[in-house]
C-alpha cells in the first residue's frame, strides 16, 4: 500500500517518514484508526466535513394511535373497489344463518381442544370477531353486488392479543381442516365445514387468510356459503376483510380490499387524509 520510491541516502529518512503518513491516511479506513488529517482536525478543534452526516438523527417516529374519527376515515368507500360493489348503511347487522351450529366435538377423535377452535372460529365469524373484541377504537363498513357481500372492520388492538389472535388463525387450516356443525334451529340439520390457507397481498406488518365454505341446507335447498377472509395488522391496528356469499368466494375482491384498506389505514396513522380515489387499482 505504501510507495517508498529511491532517493540518495540524505534523503532516505524524511522519505520513509512520508511513505508512512501516506500508509496510515490510506489504511485507517479499513481498520477504524484514526487517520492523520483527523488528528490534526480534532487538535485544532475543527470538525470533519462528514461528522453531521454521521451524527444520528433519531429513529422514525411511531404511528400515531388509532382515533375513532380515523378508523371512520380509513375505512374503504366505493372508489376502492372494483365490479361494481354498493355500499351499504346496515353492514353491522349481517348475519348469516349457516354459521350458527354446535360443533361436534364427538368427531375429533385426537384433540378434543380441535372443537373449541372450530367453535370459536364459528362464533367469531358470526359475530364480526374474527380478531377478538378490539381494545381501542372500530368502524365497519359492507358492499353487495349481486348475493354477494363484503365486509371491512378497522380497529385497534392490544399489540400482544392481535398477534395471538392471529397466530391463532394461522392454525386453523390444520385443527379445522373438516368438521361437522349441527344447526341450533328446528331440526339439527348437519353443516360440514371447511377451512383452509388463503393467500393474503403482502402489505402491512403481518397478515393472514383463509377460505371457509359451510355446506348445508338455506330455504329449503341444498347450499354452500364461501367466504374469503383476510386479516392484516398495521402496528396495533388492524384491516379485516370478509367477502362472498351463496354464488361463491371474492377472492379477489378481498385482495384488492385489503390492499387498499391497508393503505388508507397507514395513511391515518401517519397523520393524513386518504385520498378519494385509490392509489394502486389493478
Amino acid at each position: 500500500m505504501s510507495r517508498r520510491p529511491s532517493h540518495p541516502v540524505r534523503l532516505l529518512a524524511s522519505a520513509v517518514a512520508v511513505g508512512a503518513l501516506l500508509t496510515t491516511a490510506a489504511c485507517s479506513d479499513g481498520d477504524g484508526s484514526k487517520n492523520a488529517s483527523d488528528t490534526a482536525a480534532e487538535q485544532a478543534g475543527v470538525a470533519r466535513p462528514d461528522a453531521a452526516k454521521q451524527t444520528p438523527t433519531g429513529s422514525p417516529s411511531a404511528p400515531a394511535a388509532l382515533t375513532e374519527a380515523g378508523a371512520k376515515a380509513a375505512l374503504l368507500t366505493e372508489a376502492d373497489l372494483e365490479g361494481g360493489w354498493n355500499q351499504v348503511q346496515d353492514a353491522d347487522k349481517w348475519r348469516d344463518r349457516l354459521l350458527v351450529g354446535k360443533v361436534d366435538v364427538a368427531a375429533f377423535l385426537t384433540a378434543k381442544s380441535n372443537a373449541t377452535d372450530c367453535q370459536a372460529l364459528l362464533d367469531a365469524l358470526y359475530d364480526d370477531g374474527l380478531l377478538g373484541d378490539p381494545s381501542g377504537p372500530s368502524a365497519l363498513t359492507g358492499f353487495e353486488q349481486g348475493d354477494s357481500r363484503l365486509l371491512e372492520q378497522v380497529a385497534g388492538y392490544d399489540r400482544a392479543g392481535l398477534d395471538a389472535r392471529l397466530k391463532w388463525l394461522r392454525t386453523l387450516p390444520d385443527t379445522c381442516d373438516e368438521f361437522t356443525a349441527t344447526a341450533t334451529g328446528s331440526g339439527g340439520a348437519k353443516r360440514t365445514v371447511q377451512v383452509t390457507e388463503a393467500s393474503v397481498p403482502d402489505v402491512g406488518d403481518a397478515r393472514t387468510g383463509l377460505r371457509v365454505t359451510v355446506q348445508g341446507d338455506a330455504d329449503g335447498g341444498p347450499a354452500t356459503l364461501t367466504l374469503d377472509i383476510a386479516a392484516v395488522r398495521v402496528d396495533t391496528s388492524a384491516v379485516t376483510v370478509m367477502g362472498g356469499g351463496l354464488d361463491g368466494g371474492q377472492s379477489d375482491s378481498v385482495a384488492q380490499a385489503v390492499r387498499q384498506g391497508t393503505e388508507r389505514l397507514k395513511t391515518v396513522l401517519d397523520g393524513g387524509t386518504p385520498s378519494p380515489q385509490p392509489t394502486t387499482m389493478d
